[in-house]
């Protein structure tokens, strides 16, 4: 038998929670990629109720925009000075019978005559749940809700038992039918009340009408001041209605966070539950412990995460896949046999049978096709890599597109920032770029196109052709021994090339050691015995300590200068 739908869920998320010790509200820490809050919504969500709505005061502001975030159709009721549960209760009906007469109104076909909707209300069962009870699901809920109606109550209250209840609100059962006389507070309870280990979770299902009754009724004589939701309990059985508990054996379920400390308890728990589901449905987690996983996370089977594995967000890792050692993935969508390791990344896809890592890190806008390879200390952002294309090694590629089946070089930066505007660089299909490529963006390699070692490629490289950019080469013998005398390199280049005399040059005028001499070689050595017969020489060039720029000749104006994205 289906369980009816609640006519409304009211969250109450108005207190300061001021052990939390911090500027963000209480309900607003997260969980396993959630705020407090957010579960708590998700649940009451799950049972597809009427209405929502989300009961504030403390940073009023920051709540209620989260809620519009994450439950945009929710209502937002605001608590006044007044304190204690039973006023944001009293403030939620408000908005409640608010909203069903609205409804009602919009629901005549003509205008209707003036206070036609001013008598209707609420009614139904309403579900009282808190913000700050991470754990609570949606098939407690479920449960509660569905004992509520088989059993016809006015009030029912979701329970448990703890070994040290203190802090808690006791429930105070009546000898022989168990059903609940009331519930009082651990401040207010006698010695002998508070041996009772059976506590109020604060999660409730009302008769709407037994609950807007009961609320005009509250007072605040009690030990705190407040308005006690709880004693709308006495007052429903008062009045002769049926007020039952449902109790859960999972105490984590209905424990509410204060500090820190019950947050990080309640983090782990939930942490451990969701990997155990995992692990359940054919996923291999290798160190529990040490892997993270968030609530929206998907996992298909055969999948393996292996230790210090954080996957956040709404990652989904596809069948077969291998995620880890130390690797923190946020809304990643890896594919089915793919393996990354050691790697940070979010917003990214990855291929099927791609290879991500180690040490790589993924920006938002990669996209690594099928059998592709982001290797060791490779940085990428708003990249898209083919199928089977490689960008194996100490590289940055960003704001570029590469083709399939090619291979990026070693050391290789797309230069995609003018300082003002980013460019793009687009490399073809079954391209090989040499190591310590510079690529100043806007630019294509063509398809099938190399391009040399050390070159910086400003211009578009054809199709088939080969881009360089480095000048000839010039080797300068005989340099170190002569600049650097006594050195370890002098001494190593000594037992190849054989003694020097003291002017640099070798024994023989055609061999060093036993070596054919270069022509440069035998003109130095000329020139040194030409010098010692007194007939003067012009001197070689000295050389600069760096090559002289040479500027490019068709250079286009508005391209990139030098510089990678930061």
């Amino acid at each position: 038998m289906t369980t009816p739908r609640p006519a409304a869920v009211i969250v109450l998320a108005a207190g300061e929670g001021t052990r939390m010790r911090s500027a963000t509200p209480k309900v607003l820490h997260t969980l396993a990629g959630r705020s407090m809050l957010g579960h708590a919504l998700a649940s009451a969500q799950a049972l597809e109720p009427g209405r929502v709505v989300v009961v504030v005061r403390h940073e009023r502001e920051k709540v209620a925009e989260h809620v519009a975030q994450v439950a945009p159709g929710a209502l937002i009721a605001d608590q006044d000075a007044i304190p204690g549960t039973g006023r944001a209760v009293q403030v939620a009906m408000s908005a409640l019978d608010a909203a069903a007469q609205a409804g009602a109104v919009a629901a005549l076909d003509g205008p209707g005559a003036p206070g036609s909707a001013s008598g209707v209300l609420l009614e139904g069962a309403i579900v009282v749940i808190a913000g700050d009870v991470p754990l609570l699901d949606a098939g407690t809920l479920g449960e509660l809700l569905a004992a509520h109606h088989a059993d016809g109550n006015a009030v029912t209250v979701l329970t448990t038992e703890l070994e040290d209840a203190t802090g808690y609100g006791r429930i105070l059962r009546e000898p022989g039918t168990g059903d609940v006389l009331g519930i009082v507070e651990h401040k207010d309870a006698t010695e002998e009340q508070r041996e009772v280990r059976e506590i109020n979770s604060s999660i409730y299902v009302f008769d709407a009408a037994v609950l807007r009754g009961a609320l005009g009724r509250l007072g605040r004589d009690n030990a705190q001041g407040e308005v006690y939701l709880t004693d709308v309990l006495a007052i429903a059985r008062g009045d002769g209605g049926h007020v039952r508990a449902l109790r859960t054996d999972d105490p984590f379920v209905v424990e509410g966070v204060n500090d820190r400390v019950q947050l990080a308890v309640l983090r782990a728990e939930l942490n451990r539950r969701l990997l155990e589901d995992w692990m359940r449905e054919g996923v291999t987690v290798v160190d529990p412990a040490t892997t993270w996983v968030d609530v929206d996370v998907e996992l298909e089977r055969d999948v393996t995460i292996l230790p210090g594995t954080q996957l956040l967000g709404a990652t989904v890792v596809r069948e077969g896949a291998t995620v880890g050692p130390d690797t923190t993935l946020t809304d990643v969508e890896v594919g089915a046999r793919a393996t990354v390791t050691r790697t940070h990344g979010s917003l990214a896809v990855i291929g099927e049978k791609a290879s991500v890592g180690p040490y790589a890190y993924l920006r938002p806008g990669t996209v690594l096709g099928r059998k592709g390879k982001i290797g060791t200390f490779v940085e990428t952002k708003n990249a898209q890599i083919g199928e089977g294309s490689k960008v194996p090694h100490l590289s940055y590629i960003g704001d570029a597109t590469i083709g399939e089946h090619s291979n990026v070089g070693a050391a290789s930066v797309t230069v995609n920032y003018d300082g003002v505007h980013k460019h793009r660089t687009t490399i073809g299909s079954h391209a090989r770029t040499g190591a310590d490529n510079m690529f100043v963006a806007p630019v294509t390699v063509g398809d099938g196109a190399y391009t040399g070692a050390g070159s910086v490629i400003r211009r578009d490289v054809p199709a088939g052709a080969l881009g360089v950019s480095a000048g000839a080469q010039r080797n300068i013998e005989g340099w170190v021994a002569r600049s650097r005398p006594g050195t370890p390199a002098a001494e190593a280049a000594r037992a190849v090339t054989g003694p020097t005399s003291a002017s640099g040059t070798t024994s023989g005028a055609g061999h060093q050691g036993g070596h054919e001499l270069s022509p440069q070689a035998r003109a130095e050595l000329e020139r040194a015995a030409t010098a010692a017969k007194g007939v003067p020489v012009t001197p070689p060039p000295a050389l600069p300590d760096q090559p002289a720029h040479l500027p490019e000749p068709d250079a286009t104006p508005g391209r990139s200068t030098d510089t990678k994205d930061a």
